[in-house]
């Protein structure tokens, strides 16, 4: 499959930003969660002193936990203009503006400074990103000598899945352009990354599937999809459910020191 980089760019923006979205996936555009999330948080070892950026943070959700959390400082950045706007206004609901904005940016050309944060986070994106070593190229800049790097993503072995899983909708879903967990690991390594051992959270992508499929209908009841639109979702969840039990689709985490 050959796709042309600001095409998918522009799907996965417009996905993220939709309805459809927050139906599908709730609050957390991510398995595991606000449970998932904290412990990322911990990995980064962030006080109020500090400075972090949520990279592809979607509505929001997990740069305000962030905040809330450790005291810090947070900027999130996203593709979407709409989910910058809905989170801004999130921040201003949770009285936490003073402490947390959202800019519209690609993970690829971040809109900060060099060695500007103490902090990344960043959750379910990099499997979406058409550049992966730009990408950890722009977080590896972004952060002071020191700090500290939390990762959570799909991982798999994208020639291992079935053809229907490496179209343009699966790799809005997160799921065409996978990387095994080593990889990601060995990727952050060549950045000049002191990577943690790796963690598995397989179980946590298998529950968010099984919400995903159970509101799909929610979809057509709401006039968001048509019925061929959700038969065409529920194929995709049932074809990533079994390669999740074939163990060629999987969800981990990495932490990692800036060198």
């Amino acid at each position: 499959m050959s796709l042309a980089a600001e095409e998918i760019k522009a799907c996965c923006a417009a996905a993220y930003g939709s309805p459809a979205a927050r139906i599908l996936l709730g609050e957390s555009f991510h398995p595991g969660g606000a449970t998932l999330t904290r412990d990322l948080i911990r990995a980064l070892r962030l006080g109020a002193e500090s400075a972090a950026v949520d990279v592809a943070s979607g509505p929001g959700t997990s740069a305000l936990l962030l905040a809330r959390e450790t005291g810090a400082t947070v900027i999130g950045v996203d593709l979407s203009p709409v989910n910058v706007a809905e989170a801004a206004l999130a921040a201003e609901a949770a009285r936490l503006a003073d402490r947390v904005s959202f800019v519209c940016g690609d993970a690829e050309a971040l809109p900060l400074d060099d060695a500007s944060v103490d902090g990344v986070l960043c959750e379910c994106a990099l499997c979406t990103f058409p550049d992966k070593p730009a990408a950890v190229r722009e977080l590896a800049r972004v952060l002071r000598p020191g700090g500290r790097l939390a990762l959570s993503d799909m991982t798999g072995e994208p020639a291992r899945l079935p053809e229907q899983l490496r179209t343009v909708q699966a790799w809005v879903a997160c799921i065409a352009d996978v990387r095994p967990l080593d990889d990601v690991a060995a990727l952050l390594g060549r950045e000049g990354f002191a990577v943690d051992p790796p963690q598995r959270h397989d179980d946590a992508l298998a529950a968010l599937l099984d919400r995903v499929e159970a509101r799909l209908q929610v979809l057509a009841m709401a006039g968001i999809a048509t019925a061929g639109e959700v038969e065409q979702g529920s194929s995709l969840v049932a074809l990533a459910r079994a390669a999740v039990a074939a163990g060629t689709l999987g969800y981990g985490s990495v932490s990692a020191t800036r060198g």
